[in-house]
């Protein structure tokens, strides 16, 4: 079974950034669409951005303008660009795609932003 994995993630002081890559464990992404959630501590696990095979992006109003997705040509490579970062962005991130209809996930990757 096709396993996502994260990585990048780590512990940064706020206005600094951070690039989280996701890249399935065998063969490439071949999703219609794909994405990075989050959850903090006691909160339910939120969407942060998607994109699509076409390359059309959508984001959370909280990350707009902050955050960057994207993927390589070759649809092995998902990445989320982290700019600005904020203490209320730490939570574990986990990247999201399909196999048919079925979601899978990758572990996740904690992202700490101290003040």
């Amino acid at each position: 079974q096709v396993q996502l994995v994260e990585s990048g993630g780590g512990s940064v002081q706020a206005g600094g950034s951070l690039r989280l890559s996701c890249v399935p464990s065998r063969g490439f992404f071949n999703s219609k669409v794909m994405g990075w959630y989050r959850q903090a501590p006691g909160k339910q696990r939120e969407l942060v951005a998607t994109i699509t095979a076409g390359g059309t992006t959508n984001y959370a109003d909280s990350v707009k303008d902050r955050f960057i997705i994207s993927r390589d040509r070759a649809m092995r490579t998902m990445f989320l660009q982290m700019n600005s970062l904020k203490p209320e962005d730490t939570a574990v991130y986990y990247c999201n795609s399909f196999i048919g209809d079925t979601p899978v996930w990758g572990q996740g990757t904690q992202v700490t932003v101290s003040s």
